[in-house]
């Protein structure tokens, strides 16, 4: 019982040290990340796009606990610790303060949008590159879709893309209200568009990306190499890649062999390559 008490006392002291170093934009986006998780999880269960999905289902414990919790943990202090402070001390860029008159909601559409569009030109290239897919196919992994399992990236896939999210931000000054609500924005987003919610928003999903679209990327089927926008479906639309058939996606995952849990998944990314693309898994 001591010993529970005490890996109990030190889990408190460890989330108290963390939220009270945190500023005010960070606690209100990290609250608001909480409350849309549990929201989610009220409309799978009210609407759902797939009936009798479980909500611990296959792989739960690994998305929230190692990849949600541990990984971005973790992850979090290598990249704005770590790569983002070497990159602002060695050039001194963020010292110029290049947006500090900006307004903050002008610097959120700025980032909002740019970023998307990185997003959406690496995505297709993750997918034509047999490098490049090793370490997002962990991202196409779940055969159950859900407002968690986007969260299921290779540490390399997360460090790569975070830090080209947030470093521009930083060294051009931004503030860090503008890091918090950008960081709460690709949160709650990402959480949307893969949620198991029967939501129809019509023709909005020419311009606004919602799981109507992407669950069809995350499908066995014609839509896998569809739909690579993250935020803004207009992307797909403009460059030709946009699918949304009439019909509901109903298979998920990957079709070639990939472990159950969290560290074979990361150390899997490093295998030996096989001859041809097909047996990779990256079905053109």
């Amino acid at each position: 019982m001591t010993l529970i008490a005490n890996i109990f006392s030190d889990l408190y002291k460890s989330i108290f040290n963390y939220l009270s170093g945190l500023s005010p934009a960070e606690v209100i986006s990290t609250s608001l990340i909480i409350l849309a998780a549990i929201v989610f999880v009220i409309l799978e269960r009210l609407f759902p796009y797939t009936k009798d999905q479980k909500i611990l289902r296959e792989g739960f414990f690994d998305d929230f606990a190692m990849y949600t919790i541990a990984q971005n943990y973790i992850l979090s202090i290598l990249i704005f610790g770590v790569i983002i402070n070497f990159i602002d001390n060695s050039t001194g860029i963020s010292r110029l303060q290049l947006f500090a008159e900006v307004p903050i909601w002008a610097q959120l559409i700025f980032f909002v949008v740019t970023h998307d569009l990185y997003i959406y030109l690496m995505h297709r290239w993750m997918h034509k590159n047999k490098w490049l897919w090793r370490i997002h196919e962990a991202h196409h992994s779940p055969k159950k879709v859900d407002w968690l399992s986007g969260s299921r990236s290779h540490p390399l896939e997360i460090i790569l893309n975070q830090t080209i999210e947030f470093a521009p931000i930083i060294l051009l000054g931004a503030p860090v209200e503008v890091i918090a609500y950008k960081g709460l924005i690709s949160a709650v987003w990402g959480m949307y568009i893969h949620c198991n919610v029967d939501i129809q928003s019509g023709w909005l999903q020419k311009i606004i990306n919602g799981p109507e679209m992407h669950r069809w990327h995350h499908s066995t089927g014609k839509g896998r190499n569809r739909n690579f926008a993250t935020k803004f479906a207009f992307w797909d639309w403009m460059f030709g890649t946009a699918y949304l058939p009439e019909t509901k996606a109903d298979e998920y995952g990957l079709k070639t062999y990939f472990p159950a849990h969290y560290i074979s998944q990361t150390l899997f990314a490093f295998r030996r390559f096989k001859k041809s693309k097909r047996e990779e898994g990256m079905v053109q």
